[in-house]
């Protein structure tokens, strides 16, 4: 247990004494457990999962399990189907003896022999589990007021988040020691220096927008004294080294000593670098290929993605992704070798089409965050071994991203997106503070933020068919002075941008290799970019938020963003054949199961294939948008 810092407030701990932290923890150990819990329910049974059926009374509901357990609890239905339970009904059919707890964990065990689950799958969920809600103890144990959270900067914040509302093994983190996860885990707020390596160019590769090569990048993102003790650790290494060392197991240049010109830079985590580069990189650090260059000054933060560090000592400078050999929703955190390379190209098309068009470029604030230069490391143990577990074709490389703070004015801030769906110590929202600071009417403050999210996703996906994944965690809001949104920046491109097929005029600027590595989806998959990512894997849990601490009924909201999408299929009339092609007014779409992936199968194989195909989906949900009166009238119009 990591002991929370004194003098902060507990919204679990109410009454405990803040010099007693394992009393803080266990307390939040079982506000965690009691959250997990719930959403275990209502989330495994939206996605059929676990089949609920009515109990003796109107709003009760009993779920049949195994070993005669059943579990039963009131609960409301809204949007898409979901669940709702209500505080304090769920119960255990019969209640644990022994003192063991009617938790989330019971609640897994008693679900295997309808989720069909073996004994090692068992073990990996509850693995998961624990972990999860160890770190989501660790969360709640450091929560703040609505008002605190509000006050924070956008990396201060990250460490307060609740994880993939959707997911619910959303911080398992396998991989991590309980002393990395203090280290290195976004909810711990630490500070990681990076180590940092030069490699062969038989191994590695460097890419970079236009004009930006890598002595510049290094330039900008280390200072000269640094620069110059990693050079003379180069230096230092190729002097020891013998001449007959190889340049590459059969390079023609076997007997040709190294050069200092001949090798690239990066970053690596140093989780990383004793969980992979030391061990599966040994034989490129033993014929000295991989060099060791020492630590880098500059302390950096992890965000929600982990893997992605902001830097804290010059907010200037770029994030960097890097890989991390574990495991987290759903997937194995590296780098894929191809995707790395393209990042560079990915980001410059999308900025070209942004620069090239005047709505994007004069109207919206819309700003892809780009993967200005990337570093691409090859194994070539592992490349022979096509069929090997995806993780071993990832193992080394990173990303350099533009930092959401180089694109805030005076008094402006970011957020994700997923932090509006926090709730603080108070049992106040986030949202609720930011619309009180703002001065605006719930509704009018709705009305600036989704004039601020959907036109510019909507017209690259209309106008260029490029669909961004436009998640809470991948999408950033700007707020003013005032608290009222007034932009997006968007992330993560290489491996999450996705395309329609075919070749297509819109397509004419890509890269060969950008081309190479963007998927390709029919319009009416693409369209999940925003049914899924944003309608169905956000605003479903947004929308019954916003009608407990607004007051703005659910339905209402989904009003206002069909009137926000007609807004934009007004302006742009020449769209109108593509408008149902993609189908976002269609009365239903696909229900995205990213449980059902997780936990019955996909998520625990180690499979060669980082990606079968499109999301696991089961079944459909109704589309509000369908049925939501198309205009609905505000005290202003969005500017």
């Amino acid at each position: 247990m990591t002991p929370a810092p004194r003098g902060v407030s507990h919204g679990v701990s109410r009454g405990v004494p803040r010099e007693d932290p394992c009393a803080v923890f266990r307390d939040a150990w079982a506000e965690a457990g009691r959250r997990l819990l719930v959403k275990a329910v209502e989330e495994f049974a939206y996605e059929e999962l676990l089949v609920p059926v009515p109990g003796p009374e109107p709003g009760t509901w009993r779920l049949e399990l195994g070993d005669g357990a059943h579990w039963t609890f009131r609960a409301a239905r809204g949007t898409f189907g979901t669940w709702r339970l209500l505080p304090d009904t769920l119960r255990r059919h019969p209640e644990p003896g022994d003192g063991e707890e009617a938790g989330p964990e019971r609640l897994l065990l008693d679900a295997r022999p309808v989720l069909g689950w073996d004994g090692p799958t068992t073990a990996e969920a509850l693995r998961e589990l624990t972990a999860t809600r160890r770190a989501q103890a660790e969360v709640l144990a450091r929560d703040l007021p609505a008002a605190a959270l509000a006050d924070l900067d956008h990396l201060d914040l990250e460490a307060h988040q609740d994880g993939h509302p959707c997911m619910v093994l959303n911080k398992g983190r396998l991989g991590f020691s309980a002393s990395d996860a203090a280290a290195y885990a976004p909810e711990a707020a630490g500070e990681v220096r990076l180590r940092w390596a030069a490699v062969h160019t038989s191994l590695a590769s460097y890419a970079g927008v236009p004009g930006l090569d890598d002595a510049t990048l290094l330039a900008e993102e280390l200072d000269p004294a640094t620069r110059e003790r990693f050079t003379a650790a180069l230096a230092d290494a190729l002097t020891a080294a013998p001449t007959d060392a190889p340049t590459a197991p059969t390079d023609a240049r076997a007997r040709t000593p190294y050069g200092a010109r001949d090798f690239v830079w990066l970053p690596v985590h140093p989780f990383h670098w004793d969980e992979a580069v030391e061990t599966l990189f040994a034989p490129y650090l033993a014929d000295g290929r991989i060099v060791p260059l020492g630590e880098g000054p500059d302390r950096y933060r992890p965000l929600q993605s982990i893997r992605t560090l902001a830097n804290l000592d010059h907010p200037g400078r770029r994030n960097v992704k890097v890989p991390l050999l574990i495991r987290n929703t759903l997937v194995w955190r590296g780098l894929s070798t191809e995707p790395t390379k393209a990042a560079p190209d990915v980001s410059a098309w999308l900025h070209a089409i942004r620069d090239a068009d005047p709505y994007l470029r004069d109207e919206l604030r819309f700003h892809p965050l780009g993967e200005v230069a990337s570093v691409a490391v090859r194994h070539p143990l592992y490349e022979s071994v096509r069929d090997a577990p995806y993780r071993y074709h990832e193992l080394l490389g990173a990303v350099w991203r533009e930092p959401v703070t180089a694109l805030l004015r005076d008094g402006e801030k970011a957020r994700t997106m997923a932090a509006l769906l926090k709730v603080g110590s108070d049992g106040r929202a986030l949202v609720a503070e930011l619309v009180e600071r703002s001065a605006l009417a719930p509704r009018d403050w709705l009305a600036r933020f989704l004039a601020a999210l959907l036109p510019g996703l909507l017209h690259y996906l209309y106008r260029y068919g490029v669909a961004y994944c436009p998640h809470g965690e991948n999408t950033v809001v700007l707020y003013d002075a005032a608290e009222t949104p007034v932009g997006v920046a968007l992330k993560d491109f290489a491996e999450d941008v996705n395309l329609l097929p075919g070749e297509r005029p819109e397509y004419a600027g890509l890269s060969e290799r950008a081309n190479a590595v963007l998927l390709r989806w029919p319009a009416h998959e693409l369209a999940h970019s925003l049914l899924s990512a944003v309608f169905a894997g956000h605003f479903r849990f947004f929308a019954p938020l916003l009608e407990e601490h607004l007051g703005v009924a659910e339905g209402d909201f989904w009003s206002m963003v069909r009137a926000e999408v007609d807004r934009y299929h007004a302006r742009f009339p020449e769209l109108a054949d593509r408008f149902g092609e993609f189908g976002l007014f269609a009365p239903v779409f696909d229900r995205v199961a990213l449980n059902r992936e997780q936990l019955l199968g996909g998520g625990f194989h180690d499979r060669a294939e980082r990606d079968e195909g499109f999301d696991v989906v089961h079944g459909t949900v109704v589309n509000p948008l369908a049925g939501a009166p198309p205009t609905i009238e505000s005290s202003e119009e969005p500017t």
